[in-house]
């Protein structure tokens, strides 16, 4: 018999705290509230408490989905956080999770490529069932703390980044759930945006020495429509991979940076807004987290996925990694 990987359930968690366009229209002493909505689609964003960790947001989403799976963490067989804000360096957020959780029977690895990581996650995941008998219960979860190394002085990143987390547990089933998937990069722009402090490139010290504390920042720009000419080109390839037509995709979800792009690729592909959903409006950018978020967002509206329908996750982020793939949803 076959053996297919199914996404079973789904969580996300949203910090408290919520900083609207005007608090940085005070704090920058600039109007941004105006640029923000029209240029990006952000009109506020959640940013985790002080005590709070990457694994702490993790943490909640992943609970929230292995309810809905009606699983208890010990049932886990594989835990995989995508991240580009670990807890540490050193070890994996994977495995403080699991700790967290209390998911004892659970292997543990991250996933970074910024923030097309869960998408890669989550193929990575799938073929792991599909090729793995052991594998019976995988939480793939995309976490992301990003406001700990903003700049709050930087206009380009400050007004962006948010914090969150969204979490899918896969399991194993007898009919198709994963169909196709692809991952490709363009890595002469590694040195474009990211946090270039803390690693063994440039180390920090106690004494902040070369490059000082770790901040997100842009140090040379993108092709202004980087992922409106890349997108379409990798969505093709995915669905016909998985033997379909776009029109036969009942559901687009994007990374959650620019709500004008996600239009824009949406008409690149000629297909209807009602076939995507975004959240960047009162979540902000929340990375690797952005699209298992907005996915369980979408499963709150009136008009879902419902079971049956064809499903397709496309991301980009720095580097610039990308990813697609495309599911047949399995769940309620």
């Amino acid at each position: 018999m076959s053996r297919y990987a199914q996404i079973l359930s789904t969580g996300r968690y949203v910090p408290v705290k919520m900083l609207p366009n005007s608090y940085f229209d005070t704090l920058l002493n600039r109007p941004v509230s105006d640029w923000l909505v029209a240029n990006v689609g952000i009109h506020q964003r959640h940013v985790m408490a002080p005590e709070q960790t990457t694994s702490d947001l993790a943490a909640a989403a992943a609970l929230q989905a292995l309810e809905r799976a009606h699983i208890q963490p010990t049932d886990l067989d594989l835990i995989i956080v995508a991240t580009d804000t670990p807890d540490y360096i050193s070890p994996a957020t994977a495995t403080v999770l699991q700790d967290k959780l209390g998911a004892v029977n659970a292997g543990t690895f991250d996933v970074n490529c910024a923030c097309a990581a869960w998408v890669t996650a989550l193929d990575i995941g799938a073929r792991q069932i599909m090729t793995d008998v052991d594998m019976r219960y995988i939480l793939v979860v995309g976490a992301y703390g990003m406001t700990r190394y903003v700049d709050y002085t930087d206009h380009r990143t400050c007004t962006l980044f948010a914090d969150g987390a969204g979490a899918v547990v896969l399991g194993a089933g007898d009919t198709p759930g994963f169909l196709a998937g692809k991952t490709v990069a363009s890595g002469q722009f590694y040195d474009a945006l990211g946090i270039y402090t803390g690693g063994v490139t440039c180390p920090t010290t106690p004494i902040e020495v070369n490059g000082g504390v770790p901040r997100v920042q842009f140090v040379k720009k993108f092709p202004a429509a980087f992922n409106a000419e890349q997108w379409p080109a990798l969505i093709r390839q995915v669905v016909a991979k998985a033997n379909l037509t776009l029109d036969e995709v009942d559901w687009y979800y994007f990374t959650q940076l620019n709500v004008n792009t996600i239009k824009q690729v949406m008409g690149i592909l000629g297909q209807p807004l009602s076939k995507t959903h975004w959240v960047m409006d009162k979540w902000g950018y929340t990375g690797s987290a952005c699209i298992p978020m907005a996915l369980d967002d979408a499963l709150e509206q009136p008009s879902r996925p419902r079971p049956g329908d064809t499903v397709l996750f496309c991301a980009s982020g720095g580097g610039i990694s990308l990813a697609c793939n495309v599911w047949r949803w399995t769940g309620e």
